[in-house]
């Protein structure tokens, strides 16, 4: 008899070698293969269960992101949302096979790829400086501090523009970019395996090229922003 609850976190091509399965929230992982595609599923997982215990849910998204990581470094998944499960190994079986060209197609797409996130975030503009006296004098200066404070944010916002510029056109890398007005720009870059070093030198040349902007580059992590 089947058990209910499989809580199923990535699909990949069916392995050529034997994977190292991590622990789960609760129990080991199992490898579900498909005629193509395979699953990584845990057993007997119900997160309804857990809905009001938000430190229960923390803990197990945490694991989510965890086993994921510990798989992409082996093998190239298509990562799954967290809460993601089926009721049954038939009904994962089912999914795979009237999916397989769907999953196919987007693991070919980020096989032998990561992703990287570049935070980019904007230096304050510096407050205007309290201006003594009055008249003539006292109008000009104010003028000049305002128009020096246009001036930073001008250019301010053509140094992301031409790094980003720079990143899709130049170094064409695939990006994903999240930005808001007067906060930090994330950039999600898609970088295969074998660029990662070459990466990193670009990585400080980028920082020489935005001198009103502090870069952060993250860990490498499974291409989520490009699936």
């Amino acid at each position: 008899m089947e058990l209910e609850k499989f809580y199923t976190y990535a699909f990949l091509e069916l392995p050529k070698s034997t994977l190292n399965l991590p622990q789960g929230m609760e129990n080991q992982l199992i490898l579900v293969n498909g005629t193509e595609i395979s699953a990584i599923i845990e057993p007997c997982i119900d997160l309804e269960s857990d809905k009001n215990h938000d430190e229960k849910i923390i803990q197990m998204a945490l694991t989510h992101d965890r086993v994921i990581c510990q798989l992409h470094a082996q093998i190239t998944v298509l990562p799954l949302r967290f809460g993601t499960y089926f009721s049954s190994i038939t009904n994962v079986l089912n999914h795979l096979t009237s999916h397989k060209k769907e999953y196919q197609d987007k693991l070919r797409k980020i096989s032998g790829k990561t992703e990287y996130t570049l935070k980019m975030k904007p230096h304050a503009i510096e407050e205007l400086v309290p201006i003594i006296g009055g008249g003539r004098d006292y109008f000009l200066a104010k003028k000049q501090q305002y128009q020096s404070q246009n001036n930073f944010m001008l250019a301010q916002a053509a140094e992301k523009e031409n790094l980003i510029d720079l990143i899709t056109k130049v170094d064409q890398f695939p990006v994903f970019i999240q930005e808001q007005e007067q906060e930090e720009v994330r950039i999600y870059i898609l970088v295969s395996n074998q660029d990662q070093f070459p990466l990193l030198e670009k990585f400080l040349y980028w920082q020489n090229l935005c001198p009103r902007w502090d870069l952060i580059l993250g860990d490498n992590l499974p291409p989520y922003h490009f699936i």
